[in-house]
């Protein structure tokens, strides 16, 4: 049995197929500039052709919002920036084409990868994506289509490019296992989007696995069984029907209230990136959006932050989308990993640390202003929920708050109408700030969250680094006072608190975060089916019980061997 990390549930049983992908040997040679860019003309254009073909397959399978990978693929393909780059390199290092176009795209690469970001570390592999069709192209190397599979498999990939998942078809493609990539890669979400079994992170699949071996994906636990026996097939043949009328059971949850057994009611919303996300919240019985995450429209951007109507347009969009239902959208979270190709930030001994989020945004009054007007121009169309993240001190929030009362009445006077049921409020991912949560609810309308980042100040250890990744413990118990001192600090002054983090959604942390009295779960929106049902059969009383208990342990493990028993009662 191998083990890997369950990026979209379901169980699978099929023949293995092997997608091994052409290996493009890239050497520097010298060469005439004129014929390398010639070459590299012909390459492009055939790379967009390529993209184009592969988003007319997949738009037989996906949704509007999954294609939308197809669109930034076809913009990378036909980004001046990005061929500009490598014919500068041709032209400057008189190298051939295939070189340059390697070097470039490396290092956008590793610029993507060494962002502390999980999302768009993720987008890293866009890049390696359209480089690689691009590589193949210059060198002649046909890529394997997916499409032409005609009998049932799982797939068995180093990974899956957006391409190779755009051109899955479910007839034949039951699950697929890869030995790299996490929950929030391409390959997973469009997985899940599919609703294909998926287990990614399963290291040496590819050395064990064998074409035409039978094999077993348990996308539910993170586990893959090459040549399973006659019992382990049965076994997992029941599994996979009792899965599969589980998941048709949680549809009939769609439009159900999140309640607890005895009557206590929270929201379970969903985190989006884009206003295309806002349908899979819907599809998902969302109650509404509980982190929207704007930076994505600065840095798509191409040449200039993006101006008041591009944002107006975005904001208005996911508001309407919603009708009527909370959005909490996030002020811009810029800085740190999160760079921009139109502006340069000032080089710091540790960005993550420094000048990034509202900092930077109360440094920039100019581009805060413009972000705050289009988002309480859109607040007219729908209930806006404004989020100011990375905020440390009270000093901090009123400020930003001030800049916002000042572009209310600036808009009123103006005679653009505003909405009249605005909340503004704070994220917190500071220790600072939730240790002093008491005194910021008097200023601010809500809080939710930010678990992630919370964690790693909290136990001064990187999440991207595999050496302290022991670290990263949502269910510690001194994790569990900052997030009790946040809720009962809003609490405190008549304010909610929610949370958007990747710990909202996890199965053993809700059973707590329920006890401790959080009002608002923010999750990917294919998680919150799933954790309805889990609220629905939880007593409240039980779990404050619980929670309280949990919060005087010693140690994580403590805590999950508590949830574990409280939740299997």
């Amino acid at each position: 049995m191998l083990k890997g990390i369950a990026a979209s549930q379901g169980i699978a049983i099929a023949k293995v197929y092997k997608l091994v992908q052409p290996v493009v040997e890239v050497t520097q040679t010298e060469a005439d500039p004129e014929k390398e860019l010639a070459k590299l003309d012909a390459a492009f254009k055939k790379t967009v052709a390529d993209i184009e073909k592969i988003k007319a397959v997949a738009s037989k399978s996906l949704k509007a919002e999954e294609l939308a990978i197809f669109d930034a693929h076809l913009m990378m393909a036909n980004d001046p920036e990005f061929r500009n780059m490598i014919e500068d390199e041709i032209r400057n290092s008189k190298v051939n084409a295939e070189f340059a176009a390697k070097s470039v795209a490396d290092n956008m690469v590793s610029m993507f990868e060494a962002m502390d970001d999980e999302y768009m570390r993720g987008r890293a592999a866009d890049i390696k994506d359209v480089s690689f069709r691009l590589l193949c192209n210059l060198a002649g190397k046909e890529i394997p289509n997916l499409a032409t599979l005609d009998e049932p498999v799982v797939i068995v990939a180093k990974d899956l490019t957006p391409s190779d998942t755009g051109s899955l078809n479910k007839e034949f493609a039951k699950g697929f296992a890869t030995e790299v990539g996490g929950r929030t890669s391409h390959s997973a979400i469009m997985a899940r989007s599919l609703e294909i079994p998926a287990v990614v992170g399963v290291k040496g699949i590819l050395d064990t696995a064998n074409a035409g071996d039978t094999v077993i994906l348990d996308a539910l636990n993170g586990e893959v069984i090459l040549n399973p026996s006659e019992d382990q097939i049965k076994e997992y043949t029941a599994k996979q029907e009792a899965f599969l009328k589980e998941k048709e059971a949680l549809k009939a949850m769609k439009d159900q209230p999140s309640v607890s057994t005895d009557g206590h009611k929270v929201l379970l919303v969903g985190n989006i990136g884009s206003p295309a996300d806002v349908e899979g919240v819907i599809d998902n019985g969302g109650e509404g959006v509980g982190l929207f995450r704007t930076e994505f429209l600065y840095m798509k951007s191409e040449d200039d932050f993006p101006n008041e109507e591009t944002q107006f347009a975005a904001y208005r969009q996911v508001l309407e989308g919603m009708k009527g239902k909370p959005v909490v959208i996030r002020t811009l979270d810029i800085g740190g990993d999160k760079k921009l190709k139109y502006y340069s930030f000032p080089e710091e001994m540790n960005p993550f640390l420094g000048v990034r989020a509202i900092r930077f945004c109360l440094q920039r009054k100019d581009i805060f202003r413009t972000q705050l007007r289009a988002l309480l121009r859109a607040s007219a169309y729908g209930h806006l929920c404004i989020m100011f993240p990375m905020i440390a001190t009270v000093n901090e929030f009123r400020e930003a708050r001030a800049l916002y009362d000042e572009e209310r009445a600036n808009l009123i006077k103006e005679g653009v109408k505003v909405g009249d049921d605005v909340e503004v409020g704070c994220m917190i991912e500071i220790p600072a700030a939730a240790v002093l949560a008491d005194q910021l609810s008097k200023y601010a309308d809500f809080f939710s969250i930010g678990t992630n980042d919370l964690i790693q100040y909290s136990m001064a250890a990187d999440r991207m680094s595999q050496a302290v990744s022991y670290l990263y413990q949502p269910l510690n118990p001194s994790i569990l006072r900052l997030v009790k001192m946040t809720i009962d600090g809003a609490h405190k002054n008549g304010k909610w608190c929610g949370m958007c983090g990747e710990m909202a959604g996890d199965e053993l942390a809700a059973p707590v975060l329920l006890g401790l009295g959080l009002d608002e779960f923010s999750m990917s929106a294919t998680s919150i089916l799933r954790a309805r049902k889990m609220i629905n059969g939880l007593s409240y009383e039980e779990m404050k019980t619980m929670a309280a208990k949990a919060v005087e342990l010693d140690r994580m493990e403590d805590v999950v061997d508590l949830v574990k028993k409280s939740i299997a009662k």
